[in-house]
């Protein structure tokens, strides 16, 4: 495949986009609000039309329903649409089954990895439906990423997802509260990280953040209002079951979404804490 259409041109879309280009490949883009890039296609019918694969990145729910309803009356058989924005297996059927009355393919592909990963391809994708869509989507994916997982059919990959983004949010939390801890006790963050550098607790997440914690810098590699809304989604997807520390980190994001946190990067919830210890003083 050759012609390339991304929806979406946020954080991932735009590095994505860039790369695909990178690769030779005709790339059309479009976005809700206009972007100063040359692919750019202001008309999303225009955008989709020919494509041979289209990649949607957006918000949410709503946000896909909102794309989805401009590009049917667009798309036809032998299109690929590779749906990469995050949002639970309920939607994921739902709109499945819009793209397949066209006649197009649907590919659940939802991924991991924020920023610095889309720009350096080392994405990681969870893929959803006929085995045959995935193997269409690898030589444009593999571009794109470091692995690539066929997890079953279409729904399971978006709550695997969900589950992979839950763990984040409960690790990121972990993470503040233990720092929150050693600062107020005196305890330098060089100290802190030099000790979690050999303790069993490291992770890939406290490596990706260490540098951002240790600057107080919250610009977004991934946003707390996106967590917040797969959050949201995962609790609806767990349903009746009980997901006790999930529901109280909810919560615990309603309140940073309150302050105006929702653009900043996840771990800006540390902030909440320090204002709490303010508080009780």
């Amino acid at each position: 495949m050759q012609k390339i259409a991304v929806v979406g041109l946020g954080i991932i879309g735009s590095a994505w986009a860039k790369n695909l280009v990178a690769d030779g490949l005709s790339v059309r883009a479009w976005n809700r609000s206009r972007k100063d890039v040359p692919y750019y296609e202001a008309d999303l019918g225009r955008a989709v039309a020919d494509a041979e694969m289209i990649i949607i990145v957006v918000a949410d729910p709503p946000a896909v329903e909102a794309v989805l309803k401009e590009m049917v009356p667009h798309l036809k058989p032998g299109q690929l649409v590779a749906q990469s924005s995050t949002i639970s297996a309920f939607w994921t059927k739902r709109f499945a089954s819009e793209v397949e009355a066209t006649g197009a393919t649907f590919l659940e592909a939802p991924f991991t990895g924020s920023k610095p990963a889309a720009e350096a391809r080392k994405t990681v994708y969870y893929l959803g439906g006929e085995l045959s869509a995935v193997e269409k989507a690898r030589p444009v994916l593999s571009g794109l990423s470091a692995h690539i997982l066929h997890i079953g059919p279409i729904g399971t990959a978006s709550s695997l997802k969900l589950a992979m983004n839950l763990n984040l949010a409960l690790m990121a939390e972990s993470l503040s509260e233990s720092l929150t801890l050693t600062r107020v006790e005196g305890i330098p963050d060089e100290i802190y990280f030099e000790a979690l550098h050999l303790n069993v607790g490291r992770s890939g997440l406290s490596d990706l953040k260490e540098p951002k914690f240790r600057a107080r810098d919250y610009a977004p590699q991934f946003s707390l209002k996106h967590m917040n809304k797969d959050l949201r989604l995962a609790l609806e997807t767990a349903g009746t079951l009980d997901l006790p520390l999930a529901g109280r980190l909810k919560s615990f994001y309603n309140k940073g979404m309150g302050l105006g946190f929702g653009d900043d990067d996840f771990i800006g919830q540390i902030r909440l804490l320090a204002e709490e210890k303010k508080s009780e003083k």
